[in-house]
């Protein structure tokens, strides 16, 4: 088996062979991230807001932390923002036959036709994210999610390659910074004409470790034995806990890119921290801040993602995360001495179990 990557960034280490997983990379979230719980803990106390990073893009729920709405976030861009937002629209799910011919509705009165990306309005880790190219899959994938679910349909974006960009600017600052650049590789099998798919995704050195990911997506047709040459790709959302591979793209950050970025989160007011997913034409563009489209725009909850790099070590990754929590508390701090409120506790509490009950009734992803 074959991997055909959808970008050949640089490697963080080019001196160092890339193993196949980082010694952390699939370890239980509550074994990870508990040093980064407890850090914030610490600087909740210090700074006596134990919410205080929400405060830090002020006009997102909880500061986008968690349970905001996709849209709600780009709707909020300007003009020039506007420009290199992929094209959108939103529908509520009512549980009926009818919500297929609302999708189509809704899709024909933006101007939008399909090929689309159909996914939950509140949602993470690209949990419910489906794929739809026909009227037969859009009616599929609008019934699998329970009434009252407010989805986005976005256009697909025709460029092969999806990246991550983690974006901060101080209000005190006139000029914001790129702090982490991400590279997402959908992992490709090619076939054989005589193994399965399951045999071929147990024989590559990555995929074999964690077929657990790919697996219950696949259903029946891991079985199926796939034609000499004949290419599959095992995930189409661009997460890492979905089965994407990231790399460390962060040679590529360049001033032109930097700008770019800078003077598109500018134009949505008061946003000051968190990461911008886009696809792009190659990589030689997206250097010169060119040839992309946004997908979507994180808030505080978002991470630096090219600690999933399987290069990087978990010092490495620890200390990009707690940078970058630092970086929130401080302009949270800045955002509430000009006058902004923090959400307070019991409103991140309620918003993360609205969210984690949310995540529960959608389907799996593509």
């Amino acid at each position: 088996m074959n991997h055909a990557s959808t970008a050949a960034p640089a490697p963080a280490n080019p001196a160092q062979p890339a193993s196949p997983l980082s010694m952390f990379e699939f370890w239980p979230g509550w074994i990870f991230y508990t040093p980064i719980v407890l850090y914030w803990i610490a600087m909740g106390v210090r700074h006596l807001d134990f919410s205080l990073p929400t405060a830090a893009n002020p006009r997102i729920e909880t500061g986008g932390l968690c349970g905001e709405s996709k849209t709600a976030i780009l709707d909020m861009a300007g003009e020039t923002a506007g420009r290199w937002i992929a094209p959108y629209t939103t529908m509520t799910t009512t549980g009926s036959a009818e919500d297929a011919a609302a999708a189509r509705q809704a899709l024909a009165q933006a101007g939008l036709a399909l090929p689309i990306v159909l996914k939950p309005d509140i949602g993470c880790n690209g949990t419910g994210v489906k794929l739809a190219a026909t009227p037969a899959e859009l009616a599929r994938a609008v019934a699998q999610f329970p009434p009252g679910t407010g989805l986005m349909l976005q256009r697909l974006i025709p460029f092969e390659h999806e990246a991550g960009v983690f974006y901060i600017r101080h209000p005190d600052e006139p000029r914001g910074r790129i702090t982490s650049l991400t590279y997402k590789e959908a992992p490709v099998i090619v076939g054989d004409g005589r193994s399965t798919v399951r045999q071929l995704i147990d024989a590559d050195a990555r995929t074999g470790l964690v077929p657990h990911l790919y697996l219950p997506r696949l259903g029946a047709r891991v079985h199926d034995v796939l034609p000499a040459g004949e290419p599959m790709r095992l995930v189409f959302a661009g997460n890492h806990c979905k089965g994407s591979i990231f790399r460390n793209g962060a040679s590529d950050i360049t001033p032109a890119l930097t700008e770019q970025i800078d003077r598109i989160m500018q134009d949505i007011p008061d946003f000051h921290f968190g990461r911008i997913d886009l696809k792009f034409e190659s990589i030689a563009s997206l250097r010169l801040g060119r040839g992309f489209e946004i997908i979507e725009i994180n808030g505080v909850g978002s991470e630096a993602t090219h600690i999933w790099d399987s290069r990087t070590t978990l010092r490495e990754a620890y200390a990009a995360q707690f940078s970058h929590y630092r970086e929130t508390f401080r302009i949270g701090a800045k955002k509430k001495k000009a006058g902004w409120r923090s959400s307070g506790a019991l409103t991140m509490l309620r918003s993360w179990r609205r969210q984690r009950k949310l995540l529960a009734s959608y389907p799996m992803n593509d």
